[in-house]
């Protein structure tokens, strides 16, 4: 048979952590001598006194260490894991040049495996990153990012971290899902024999399986004087707690200093409750963890491996807090008080959890060993990026960043056409106003021009326009921006086709709906509805409309008829109401429908009474029925309770058809109609939807506001 040629494949360890998860890789690649070759590289706390120096249990699992570089930096802050860095990256090159690996394993997101990870890529030498893609919650996962970035393939442990590293842009091809190597090792070996040996030998004869607890508290590099608070507190929890504790010594991070003085503050090591530990051999460790009554700190260790036994943990501070966990986890984000702590073992301590498979299923290994065989040699070195599809984003220029993002907002109402210059915070910054004329043509015009002038003021006021909305009465298309049919209120409006005209004169993208609709965006955006999933706004003016909001999003319904509220109807007979239907609210409560009862009143001279301000020749208005019924003109009191009582009953059918959690009355007479609204619904409607609240709008033009919500949401967001 032809020569084949060996893959040399480097695997660099830093210390005892990543140790634990490259044993089992370093075993199998040695195990297949014929297609690899296996170099071991040791560097960081492995060579540390400190940290029980880790790199004689290499020497003792049997295999042969090539280089050892001395690459930390002593002082445990932040400055001396920088410096250690730049140690790793002087000493590196002349081993990885010595060497030549066609490979180079690297483990998870300490700051040597970030220096290993520079080194080869800048050398040309093949990555492959075990654990990529894992959120844990702290500084780990801007190196551990970045290491993927560097890394040419990668062998993740969870499903969850293989979509990550997809996001992140990685070719799919060269991701595999391997689940974690350490669970090879815990799956096979955690039923031994003689574990209570194991665990007698580093905990006494006295202890009992299930009735001890392993500590292990590794300091958060991002605040490490809220770290010594937590580490001082868990200590004070567990003397308390007053069980068997066998306590690891922290990592090398910034911090652990402190940490262990704490320790020795507390006299840790001299409790007799208490075993403190620099090292134990990964295999005991496991023992130790299997049978462990309760595991707490926040060790990596606790949320992954712990998990495969169903010991429970109790996960302190945000170190893990990212990580998936199985169901033995318990998390004490806020660890501020040695009550919650304690409090924390209380629960934990003793429990059995179903093992959970999350990280693993015992054949990393075997998935690894393959991956490494399909590596192609001749394929380009080159990483290429899997990036998504992103819309084109116009890079900013500084004049757009110091202009304020505006709308222009037009509002079509049956006296009025009003335009205005809305911002983002829902300010008017400027409005217009003109009588709406009475033909299409003249409207068109006039809308036409008020925009032209409230363009060029938005120019002067610094206000960037992004787009135009349309509130206008009657029924709308909003996917098309045509107005179907208009109310009787404005005449020459049925089939009417906004969007086009208005886009073509302001070269920007138009949005109409109907008032009542705009009425409640406004409120979703800037008034009582924000927040809300669910609610409706019902305008009393001077007809009555509404929109419904269900799942923050507006109903327009399948004819775009939906919340045509004021055509609700609640009497069989009842006064004809302008739409040619008989009983609607609109016929019993709104502006018109009140003018024209004050109107009728009036010509009985039944409506004026003593102290009403009123002169001969003014119009009737709705406004003088509720003067007289202020001032005790029965007749006048009697049509204004029906009319709150039409209004009532409507919006208790619309309480019972669409369930909100608000109801928001918006228009003249809402401050009116408000408190008997809500007694009407308390009575008539059905026991669950009594406590429905009814508030009355705090917004001066919800029309206007609504239309520059479309705008300002749509135009704003990057895809539409």
């Amino acid at each position: 048979s032809e020569y084949c040629k060996k893959l040399r494949v480097c695997v660099a360890t830093c210390n005892r952590a990543d140790y634990s998860k490259l044993a089992p890789i370093m075993l199998g690649i040695k195990s297949h001598s014929d297609e690899f070759d296996l170099e071991v590289v040791v560097l960081g706390s492995h060579l540390i006194d400190d940290y029980g120096n880790t790199f004689r249990m290499i020497e003792q699992d049997d295999f042969d260490i090539g280089s050892k570089l001395h690459t930390i930096v002593r002082g445990e802050d932040e400055a001396s894991m920088v410096e250690s860095v730049g140690l790793a990256l002087v000493k590196l090159p002349d081993i990885l040049q010595r060497l030549n690996p066609d490979i180079l394993i690297v483990h998870g997101d300490r700051f040597d495996a970030l220096a290993l990870a520079i080194a080869a890529a800048l050398m040309n030498i093949r990555i492959l990153h075990l654990e990529g893609g894992e959120v844990s919650g702290t500084i780990d996962d801007s190196i551990r990012h970045s290491i993927s970035k560097l890394a040419h393939y990668h062998a993740c442990c969870t499903r969850r971290a293989e979509q990550h590293l997809i996001a992140m842009c990685e070719d799919h091809s060269r991701i595999l899902l391997a689940g974690c190597p350490s669970y090879d090792k815990l799956l096979s070996t955690h039923h031994r024999d003689d574990y209570m040996d194991i665990i007698k030998s580093w905990l006494g004869d006295k202890v009992k399986e299930h009735d001890y607890i392993v500590a292990l508290q590794h300091p958060v590099t991002t605040d490490i004087q809220h770290s010594i608070k937590i580490y001082g507190l868990m200590l004070d929890a567990l003397m308390s707690f007053n069980k068997k504790t066998l306590i690891l010594f922290p990592n090398i991070d910034a911090g652990s200093k402190e940490m262990v003085r704490v320790m020795r503050k507390k006299g840790i090591e001299q409790h007799p409750n208490f075993r403190a530990m620099k090292h134990i051999p990964f295999d005991q460790f496991i023992q130790l963890v299997c049978h462990a009554g309760c595991m707490i700190g926040n060790s990596s260790c606790g949320v992954r491996e712990a998990g495969a036994f169903g010991t429970p943990v109790i996960n302190l501070g945000t170190r893990q807090t990212g990580r998936e966990t199985g169901e033995n986890v318990l998390h004490v984000r806020d660890a501020d008080t040695h009550n919650k702590i304690y409090h924390a073992l209380e629960l934990q301590f003793g429990k059995r959890y179903p093992c959970s498979k999350i990280y693993g299923d015992g054949n990393a290994v075997p998935r690894i060993l393959k991956f490494l065989r399909t590596i192609n040699l001749e394929e380009p070195l080159q990483k290429t990026f899997c990036f998504p599809l992103v819309k084109d984003c116009i890079s900013q220029d500084i004049d757009h960043i110091l202009e304020t993002q505006s709308a222009l907002a037009i509002d079509l109402g049956g006296t009025n056409l009003r335009v205005a210059i809305v911002c983002m915070r829902g300010k008017i910054v400027k409005k217009y106003s003109q009588p709406n004329p009475k033909t299409f043509d003249a409207r068109m015009q006039l809308i036409l021009k008020m925009c032209t002038e409230a363009m060029r003021d938005a120019v002067r006021l610094n206000c960037r326009i992004l787009g135009v909305g349309v509130s206008t009465g009657g029924r709308v298309n909003p996917q098309e921006g045509v107005v179907l049919h208009s109310t009787e209120l404005i005449q020459e409006w049925s089939s009417v086709d906004l969007r086009t005209p208005i886009s073509d004169a302001l070269h920007l993208p138009v949005w109409v709906d109907n008032d009542g609709n705009c009425a409640a965006l406004a409120e979703r955006k800037f008034g009582h509805g924000k927040g809300v999933e669910n609610f409706v706004t019902v305008i009393t003016g001077t007809g009555i409309g509404g929109g419904i909001i269900h799942h923050n999003e507006l109903i327009h319904g399948s004819t775009y008829c939906a919340a045509e509220l004021g055509h609700i109807i609640v009497s069989l007979e009842g006064p004809e109401c302008s739409c040619g239907s008989q009983g609607c609210i609109e016929a019993y409560a709104s502006g018109m429908a009140l003018q024209r009862e004050a109107k009728r009143l009036h010509d009985e001279d039944l409506l004026k009474v003593d102290g009403m301000d009123m002169k001969l020749s003014e119009q009737v208005t709705a406004a003088h029925l509720i003067d007289a019924a202020r001032l005790g003109n029965s007749k006048a009191d009697a049509i204004l309770n029906r009319a709150s009582t039409a209004l009532g009953v409507g919006i208790v059918n619309i309480l019972h058809i669409v369930n909100p959690s608000l109801v928001i009355l918006s228009g003249i007479l809402a401050p009116y109609y408000q408190a008997s609204v809500q007694q009407i619904i308390s009575k008539r409607a059905l026991f669950s939807a009594q406590s429905i609240k009814v508030v009355t709008s705090d917004l001066e033009e919800p029309a206007l506001l609504g239309a520059a919500s479309m705008v300002l949401d749509y135009a704003t967001r990057r895809v539409y």
